[in-house]
């Protein structure tokens, strides 16, 4: 009986030890994040009552080319890095001068030298702008793009600048390029 019970103690200490060992890997493996060499990055702005949110992903430089070269002139490019980048309004806007309703887009742009289409898509969980449809664009803007030769940003960038009390100027800002289009809420 002595005999049976040490085995019976020797198996249920092996058999814990074994349950451990998985939920620790387990574990491990859930808690484990991989660094993104283009990080996540978020920019958000109320103006008036309007909760602007831009979610993107950041890539740098590197000693590239990148208008004409890595982002490709008349082609459509996701505005940033991995999944394509996504703008949210919360209520109805307007994109210089042309409205848009409240929601969650893809934004997407396509560079030429001299002048950029801005892309706001209804699908907006998307990755990269391999699934793009332009039947899914919500609306369609031509900016032009200021050249900074002064200036340097090596990680893309939004900002978001408050120019009244209903409008903002939203700028993507990587290289020597910054990429403006307004923005105008309501306030009753």
């Amino acid at each position: 009986m002595k005999f049976f019970r040490q085995i019976f103690l020797i198996n249920s200490f092996l058999l814990t030890a074994f349950l451990i060992g998985i939920l620790s890997v387990e574990s491990y493996s859930q808690n484990k994040q991989e660094v993104r060499i283009s990080p996540k990055a978020i920019v958000k702005q109320t103006v008036g009552y309007t909760d602007i949110t831009i979610e993107y992903n950041r890539p740098g430089v590197k000693d590239r080319t990148i208008w004409g070269g890595l982002v490709p002139y008349n082609a459509v490019w996701r505005a940033g890095a991995n999944e394509a980048t996504k703008i949210t309004f919360n209520t109805d806007v307007e994109i210089d001068g042309k409205k848009l309703k409240a929601g969650r887009y893809g934004f997407f742009a396509i560079p030429t030298s001299k002048s950029w289409t801005l892309i706001f898509n209804k699908v907006a969980d998307q990755w990269g702008a391999f699934e793009y449809n332009d039947a899914e664009d919500a609306l369609r803007i031509e900016v032009t793009p200021e050249k900074e030769n002064n200036c340097w940003q090596e990680w893309l960038a939004y900002t978001i600048t408050k120019s009244s009390d209903k409008s903002v100027v939203v700028k993507l800002e990587w290289e020597k390029l910054k990429v403006p289009f307004n923005v105008e809420v309501k306030i009753d």
